[in-house]
């Protein structure tokens, strides 16, 4: 078959490519602009020949955030003319159809990209997510007209997991209607519209596995560009048909008699409506309640005041005071964004932030690149291999406490140590003139102990400006004109709040009723666990994303785990659905031990250590109830089915 009339499923769209039909230099031009190991890797697809990767040029080392494995230039040039010479042929032959590379050829690839044996499990993973045959391995399993009358499933929101979830069930024939607090999709990246908003994965891995990536503009998507991607993906597969727009659930109790959630929502004029499913699948995230800090008489400022989460439009910042408080992630791409409009910023930093050097940050994706992932097959399979790859769980290393380090706790062990001096470095390095400023802008506890944000310079640009100020002590009162801290008041015009999210509130303000009448809230009793951070028992039937123990803190995309959790939905309802059963929830016993494993695992880590300070990981109590300690390909496979002693059936 053709490339080009492959069939646009889930499972096969990624692999759709255009004919090319530029000339040779322009192909020419375009390859420069490419990852030569991903070109390479597409070469040996379209040549079938994987002499290519036998050769004395090869990649020699792989680095974060770069993509040409530290070849020298003149392997790089060797490499692209081999290159042009193979692509133009193609192109002259037709572009016929190119066999995806076997499991033996890819594992090649795979070693041949990383630069050493990449071990087993983490291979296998890396072919899934790729997917280069269109196995569609996340569908769910389900043969057509199997659902029996009266199946359905209720979604509540429609962020990227509610999507998700949408598009796999449509794809699997289940029927099910979302309810959506909003009047568009996106969840997060609707609500967030706050100035210099983009995300801080990489866009091409930050991304549904079975779509193409072409689309986008830059190599961090700007927060306009991911709402258009997933409005896109509403569009094409007429999700919208199946949404309650601007309700929002404030209640879902379990029926034992009738075996289905009862769950009501308040709609756009008040009104309350209930609906029945059997199925209940919470889809709200953990970062869409904004947290409103308790600051001195914040009540009486005269000026606008607003969350950067539900940022005011109307109000016009050109040549204005603006105090900005937070420098965390949010704040740290409001600043640069306003700085050359506002009269002067003032920005109010309760601890500073470690930040990786990034120089592809706010990059653009270069033209040849996005040709590549048209119309080179592979291509963009395997750069987003390179784009996993360098989110490792290596990572995970540099918050092992190490207690009797002898730096212990400014750094965690000697690969912190070593980290952290590359980051101390890179601020150093901008702010040579201001040995001050950067005291005050490097952190004193180990990196990626706290939220680790990306940057290319411009936050210590931002800080630099003359008309900047950045104010670390604490705030003691804010009056109708400014805020007053020890060293004195500081005034202004608008007041914007920097400050994250009420994280560890896990499916707040929703009541969730289960099996006993207990409220899901009254079960986790401040401090919320599932099963695989999916299931509760108790709760039959209801699933979470991105429940407790599933955020991210040591690299990786949310978008992989959605899909590892979708996919152990999708083994649920399979079980449900083929086996006539009522209802399917965890065990008691797996439920505690899998929450026992997993805060003893965190206990190791150092995002719950008592020396970490305002830290958003943290609950009330000090404990961190909201990351994944395990590395991803351990999650993927606890989520790949349903053991059947783990879970109880009716």
């Amino acid at each position: 078959m053709h490339p080009t009339q492959l069939d646009t499923r889930l499972g096969r769209r990624h692999l759709t490519v255009e004919p090319i039909t530029a000339d040779d230099d322009t192909i020419a031009a375009h390859l420069q602009q490419l990852s030569v190991p991903a070109l390479i890797a597409a070469v040996v697809q379209i040549t079938g020949d994987p002499g290519w990767l036998r050769g004395p040029a090869r990649p020699r080392e792989f680095v974060q955030n770069e993509f040409q494995g530290k070849m020298t230039a003149a392997e790089l040039a060797e490499l692209r003319a081999g290159a042009l010479r193979a692509i133009t042929s193609w192109r002259d032959a037709g572009c016929p159809w190119a066999e995806p590379p076997g499991p033996e050829l890819t594992r090649e690839i795979i070693d041949w990209i990383a630069c050493e044996p990449v071990a087993e499990d983490y291979a296998e993973l890396y072919a899934e997510e790729m997917d280069l045959a269109g196995d569609n391995p996340r569908a769910i399993g389900l043969a057509p007209g199997e659902v029996p009358a009266g199946f359905s499933v209720l979604i509540i929101g429609l962020g990227e997991a509610g999507l998700l979830a949408a598009l796999r069930l449509q794809e699997a024939g289940i029927p099910f209607e979302i309810f959506e607090k909003n009047d568009d999709v996106g969840g997060t990246w609707y609500e967030n519209s706050y100035p210099g908003c983009r995300v801080d994965v990489a866009s091409h891995f930050y991304s549904y596995s079975f779509t193409h990536t072409d689309q986008f503009s830059d190599y961090y998507a700007r927060q306009p560009e991911l709402h258009r991607y997933f409005r896109g993906l509403l569009d094409e597969f007429g999700i919208a048909e199946h949404v309650r727009w601007g309700h929002e659930v404030t209640r879902a109790r379990w029926d034992e008699d009738t075996a289905t959630w009862q769950v009501s929502a308040v709609g756009p004029h008040g009104r309350s409506e209930t609906r029945c499913a059997p199925v209940l699948l919470a889809g709200v995230g953990f970062l869409n309640r904004p947290l409103i800090p308790d600051l001195p008489n914040l009540e009486s400022f005269a000026g606008p005041v607003f969350h950067a989460a539900r940022w005011d439009h109307s109000v016009d910042l050109a040549g204005k005071r603006v105090a900005l408080v937070g420098a965390g992630a949010s704040g740290f791409q409001i600043g640069p964004a306003i700085v050359d409009e506002v009269a002067e910023l003032t920005v109010f930093q309760r601890t500073p932030q470690w930040m990786a050097p990034n120089p592809r940050y706010h990059a653009a994706v270069g033209e040849g690149e996005r040709w590549a992932m048209r119309a080179l097959p592979g291509y963009s399979r395997w750069y987003r291999f390179m784009l996993m790859l360098q989110s490792s769980d290596k990572m995970l290393e540099l918050v092992r406490a190490q207690e009797d380090w002898p730096d212990f706790p400014r750094t965690a062990n000697a690969a912190s140590a070593a980290r952290r001096a590359v980051f101390a470095d890179w601020i150093a390095d901008q702010l040579a003139e201001d040995p001050q400023l950067a005291d005050r802008v490097t952190p004193d506890y180990p990196p990626m102990a706290k939220r680790m944000l990306q940057d290319n310079g411009s936050w210590l640009r931002c800080l630099k400006r003359p008309h900047v100020q950045l104010v670390s002590e604490t705030i003691r009162d804010i009056d109708a004109d400014g805020i007053v801290t020890d060293s004195g008041r500081h005034d202004a015009d608008v007041l914007v709040l920097a400050t994250g999210f009420r994280a560890s509130e896990v499916l707040a303000p929703m009541e969730i009723i289960g099996r006993e009448g207990l409220s899901i809230g009254e079960v986790w009793d401040g401090k919320p666990a599932a099963y695989n951070g999916i299931s509760v028992p108790g709760f039959p039937n209801l699933f979470i994303f991105s429940g407790p123990g599933t955020g991210l803190a040591h690299a990786g995309s949310v978008m992989f785990m959605t899909e590892c959790q979708m996919r152990y939905v999708g083994a649920a309802l399979c079980t449900l659905i083929e086996n006539g059963h009522r209802s399917i929830e965890p065990t008691e016993a797996a439920y505690t031990r899998y929450r026992d494993a997993l805060q003893a695992e965190v206990a190791t880590l150092m995002w719950g250590h008592p020396s970490i300070e305002h830290s958003w990981y943290k609950a009330a109590d000090g404990n961190v109830y909201v990351l994944s300690p395990w590395r991803s390909v351990d999650y993927w496979r606890m989520t790949r089915g349903i053991d059947p002693a783990d879970h109880q059936l009716t």
